[in-house]
């Protein structure tokens, strides 16, 4: 599970953000009753969902690429080698081009929480830490700063937990985190921190391509699978899915030459049969819609997310699907024991009190120096339950949409030079 996640210099974020996911201190009725977006940890309540509303261009995007890219840096920079270049921008006004992006995220996993931070370049790593707590007490497992002038050994220290670290510091360079090194060099603590970003938190949902992961998926699900389908009003009744071998051109090219040579490729034949002719097969590529091809991919990744209690981030949840698929979407997570769904919207029907919590909707806006601002309803203390979330959003009352003069005399101005 994630408890906290803090940002800082990346994209359009400026000045740190806190992502909480822990619950805020909500007596009300309303709250009460939306128990089950919530789940217990210690003596505290946990968020299941966190929504993010905000206009276009306001850094909403730009919140879940941070986190994506930083969960991506720890289970792929043990593969860096000295000319890669980290593939994000920090802010880029007021100087901060030049100063370090942080990425801080608190999680529990094996039932052991931990405390992992880094901050970098695009062209280095400059510090790391983490810390966890094994008995109820912080105790440190690694501190790392560049910045120390010496020779490695002098720029870390260390606790009990890891097996020869300083064997895991002579292979690891400024391009890659100590963390990612330690688990591919099997020291333990590593490899549970680097297993939960890699298996537990969920930042690739676009899969179809994933042949293998598709048919286990399918295979170990396909029952639930259909019923989700249903319970969307999907009339599909059932799926067969092969797997199929094809011959493929490939071209390589060299400084000399170009060669063109057949290479087998192994794809995925998913055909679909429709409530109203069970006999007559469907090519789920060419003949379902984009909203059902969208639901498949989320559906059959979403189920093994709640069975197993993962986290999911994504962006634009709405792209091609209805409101209410949105909704369904959503109370799977709330139905889930802990399972954990941070995600983008535009859709405004889930701004009602009754549906999510004032600390499960956060709102991004952009600020005068094009930098994001990122706050929660929970903060707007004189907000009400009993208020209507979603026109308070729509007319502008906690700032996060677009202001457009779409008067007729500004686009007449517009299109013809004069009103």
């Amino acid at each position: 599970m994630v408890l906290e996640i803090r940002l800082t210099n990346f994209f359009s974020i400026k000045d740190e953000v806190v992502l909480d996911l822990q619950a805020g201190k909500i007596q009300t009725k309303a709250a009460k009753d939306l128990e089950q977006n919530t789940f217990e940890y210690k003596d505290e309540r946990i968020l299941k969902t966190v929504a993010l509303y905000g206009a276009n261009a306001s850094g909403k995007s730009n919140i879940i690429k941070a986190i994506q890219f930083c969960c991506a840096m720890v289970f792929e920079s043990q593969n860096h080698n000295e000319t890669t270049l980290f593939n994000f921008m920090p802010f880029k006004f007021d100087g901060y081009s030049e100063k370090p992006s942080v990425f801080f995220i608190r999680f529990m996993t094996n039932s052991i929480e931990f405390e992992y931070t880094f901050s970098l370049t695009r062209e280095k790593i400059i510090t790391e830490s983490l810390y966890y707590y094994p008995n109820g007490r912080r105790a440190l497992v690694f501190t790392r700063d560049e910045a120390i002038k010496g020779d490695k050994r002098e720029k870390y220290s260390f606790g009990n937990a890891i097996k020869r670290p300083l064997d895991v510091v002579e292979n690891t360079s400024i391009k890659t985190l100590f963390i990612s090194r330690a688990s591919q060099l099997d020291r333990d603590i590593a490899k549970e921190v680097f297993n939960f970003f890699a298996n537990s938190f969920v930042v690739r949902y676009s899969m179809l391509d994933n042949v293998n992961l598709i048919e286990q998926l399918f295979t170990e699900n396909k029952e639930i699978l259909l019923k989700a389908l249903q319970i969307a009003d999907s009339d599909i009744i059932n799926i067969i899915i092969q797997k199929e071998e094809v011959m493929v051109k490939k071209v390589n090219n060299s400084p000399s030459s170009v060669t063109v040579s057949d290479e087998k490729q192994l794809l995925l034949k998913i055909m679909t049969y429709h409530k109203a002719a069970p006999e007559i097969s469907f090519d789920f590529y060419n003949e379902e819609s984009n909203g059902t091809r969208k639901l498949f991919a989320l559906l059959i990744l979403l189920i093994d997310i709640v069975k197993n209690n993962k986290i999911l981030i994504i962006d634009e949840l709405e792209a091609s699907l209805h409101n209410d698929i949105v909704e369904y979407i959503v109370a799977l997570f709330h139905a889930s024991e802990s399972a954990q769904l941070i995600f983008s919207t535009h859709n405004t029907n889930l701004l009602d009190l009754k549906k999510l919590r004032k600390d499960q909707i956060y709102f991004i806006n952009k600020k005068e120096d094009a930098s994001t601002d990122f706050y929660s309803l929970f903060d707007y203390k004189d907000f009400r339950d009993s208020m209507d979330a979603e026109k308070g959003y729509l007319q502008g009352r906690f700032d996060a949409i677009p202001y457009i003069d779409s008067s007729t005399a500004t686009l007449k101005e517009l299109i013809h030079g004069k009103a």
